[in-house]
């Protein structure tokens, strides 16, 4: 990862790079955000996740105004393809906003998103758990094993649940953020699930100061940190919260108090630093943030399997139906 470059208002610069995240489609553009800015550009041609773009034009208010397309070179990699059709099996199971939203929390695909359900995300303080990020990898992380423990013994659970974290780090896209809470939910939480807390706690600032030393910028990353806060508050707090709501049936029990005990840590920073602040988002957190683990793993398992059959695909992801249900008809209530 390297430091971002430093624009002055009034310079004009020739950005060329890689598109590191969804663009987000509206009307009559769409809007990418390279380099920390800010870029409207027609809908044709159509731009998606990982092309290679060049873009000039002149920095205002961090946006690029006056934008033009100088090349478009689309991306043409085996993992990149793999996570368009996968998109594309999400679209013929799903209705939208569901199929959209069940790309963004498993692929960290924003397309589709329909605008006005963007903007109701905003407001209600969601937006950043519907694209995959590192703090989605430690809340999947934290929920796969604390299920799979249930299910089978320690020896074979922390192995299957480490598999299909690094399964849904690759299917994310491999970025920097994903990878970093991947080590540091893999470490931590095999720590946690074989030892104590304490040596849990070791492990983590462990894997976290390494990856400071190779890269000393990640310790003003807000990635990096909501992952650290993320992890940290899940080792803290989600075993006593579930032990607070044994009323709840076991799944949704493991699901709510994961979600509980992140937003412990990442609500205060993410009310500082993230778009549209809400009063409101610290409830709405709490009543959607338990469906992200099970929407992803279900719309990972069924994205992998309807590559090879549609049919079959479709009826897994169908599953997540109800819970994406829940997620858009509570962002809409109070967005």
């Amino acid at each position: 990862m390297t430091t971002r470059p430093v624009y002055s208002d009034g310079d004009k610069i020739k950005i060329s790079t890689k598109v590191s995240s969804e663009p987000i489609k509206y009307d009559t553009s769409q809007r990418l955000i390279l380099v920390g800015l800010k870029i409207y550009l027609p809908n044709y041609p159509e731009i998606g996740y990982g092309d290679k773009v060049v873009v000039e034009g002149i920095v205002r208010d961090g946006k690029l105004n006056d934008p033009k397309l100088i090349s478009l070179e689309p991306v043409t990699g085996i993992l990149y393809k793999t996570r368009n059709n996968i998109i594309r099996v999400y679209q013929k199971s799903l209705p939208e906003p569901h199929a959209s939203l069940l790309a963004g929390l498993t692929l960290g695909s924003k397309a589709g998103l329909l605008a006005g359900f963007w903007e109701a995300l905003k407001k209600t303080g969601t937006a950043h758990v519907v694209v995959a990020s590192g703090m989605n990898v430690t809340l999947v992380a934290s929920f796969l094993i604390g299920i799979l423990i249930i299910l089978l013994p320690r020896r074979k659970a922390i192995p299957l649940a480490l598999v299909g974290v690094w399964i849904y780090s690759l299917l994310s896209g491999f970025d920097a953020p994903i990878v970093r809470a991947a080590i540091m939910g893999s470490v931590a939480f095999t720590a946690q699930a074989f030892g104590r807390l304490q040596a849990a706690s070791r492990a983590l600032f462990l894997s976290a100061g390494l990856m400071i030393i190779v890269k000393p910028d990640w310790i003003t990353d807000l990635g990096f940190i909501l992952s650290f806060v993320a992890t940290a508050s899940l080792m803290l707090f989600e075993r006593k919260i579930s032990s607070l709501i044994r009323f709840v049936p076991g799944i949704f029990r493991e699901g709510l108090s994961t979600s509980l005990a992140a937003q412990i840590g990442v609500a205060p920073i993410l009310f500082a630093t993230f778009g549209q602040l809400s009063l409101l988002s610290p409830l709405v957190n709490a009543l959607v943030l338990w469906t992200i683990a099970p929407i992803t793993i279900i719309g990972g398992i069924g994205g992998i399997i309807g590559l090879a059959s549609v049919i079959v695909g479709k009826a897994i992801i169908f599953l997540s139906y109800p819970l994406t249900t829940w997620f858009v008809w509570i962002v809409g209530v109070f967005g």
